[in-house]
């Protein structure tokens, strides 16, 4: 059963499902009458443990592994890293739900059992404001084992591009020219990867992808941590069957876990240490 985070006023009107079985990921994200997640519009990747979060409006990789598998360091057996790493498979317990006439606050825990044979512990907290329409999310992860490993950390943040047109953008100080047309470059798939931490403000970088016709011209503004989210991803996939845009922010550039550990980008953190992030978003 979802939780959900919810406003219906003159001024504001959102419901974000948050999904147990997934992190506490999000599901459905309906603004205005409008749900902006993918659902069957995003390929599977054949991996039977994220399947259930792919067609949502966010799903969480890491902390042990981001992107594609590759084998797990020293491991004979042949283990790999699970494709987007090992959170998103994890359910959520401990879950609260706060809320009153002003805000709604869900929480909850996830213990994960890493791929390396180490563990740790998310601590997830979602916040909504029904005044403003501002929805943020607040992320620790733990090293919960009895030795060291480097975290990783990746936030898929996925629309169904059959809401976009051709006046569709994504705006932001990192982008080339501020500014790129929502179907950047040739071809039916395209990523990229960039640099976030020269052109934030206050530790914090924006992407705004909008307007969005359905949205009655709105656009949505997402807003994420820059010290452990010093990277911006952008994917999008129109291969046949399959719209969507992922806005990405994510911990290391666009390379292998190999020469992200081998030049250093990507330390230990010692067993009972944590690392945070950060993001936000509204539409307006």
């Amino acid at each position: 059963m979802p939780f959900a985070l919810a406003a219906d006023t003159p001024d504001q009107s959102f419901r974000l499902d948050l999904t147990a079985h997934s992190a506490l990921d999000v599901a459905s994200a309906v603004f205005h009458g409008v749900d902006i997640a993918p659902g069957s519009a995003i390929p599977s990747d054949g991996d039977p443990r994220i399947d259930k979060a792919l067609p949502g409006f966010l799903f969480t990789c890491g902390p042990d592994h981001i992107r594609h598998p590759v084998p797990v360091e020293g491991a004979a057996d042949g283990r790999r890293y699970p494709l987007h790493g090992s959170l998103s498979s994890h359910p959520a317990r401990d879950i609260a739900i706060e809320e009153d006439e002003g805000e709604a606050i869900c929480e909850g825990r996830v213990a994960v059992a890493l791929a390396h044979g180490g563990t740790a512990d998310l601590a997830r907290r979602w916040r909504a404001d029904r005044r403003t329409g501002h929805i943020s999310l607040d992320d620790a992860v733990t090293n919960t084992g009895d030795r060291p490993w480097p975290p990783f950390a990746m936030y898929h943040i996925n629309f169904g591009t059959g809401l976009f047109d051709e006046n569709t953008r994504l705006t932001g100080a990192m982008l080339p020219g501020g500014s790129l047309p929502w179907r950047f470059d040739d071809g039916d798939m395209k990523i990229f990867c960039v640099p976030v931490t020269e052109t934030a403000e206050h530790g914090w970088a924006e992407i705004a992808v909008g307007p969005i016709a359905a949205l009655g011209g709105r656009s949505v503004h997402i807003r994420f941590r820059t010290d452990t989210l010093p990277y911006l991803q952008v994917w999008r996939n129109q291969s046949p069957g399959c719209a969507v845009l992922g806005i990405e922010p994510v911990s290391h550039r666009l390379a292998s876990r190999e020469e992200l550990i081998a030049s250093g980008e990507a330390p230990d953190f010692a067993p009972g240490e944590s690392v945070g992030y950060a993001l936000a978003f509204e539409v307006r």
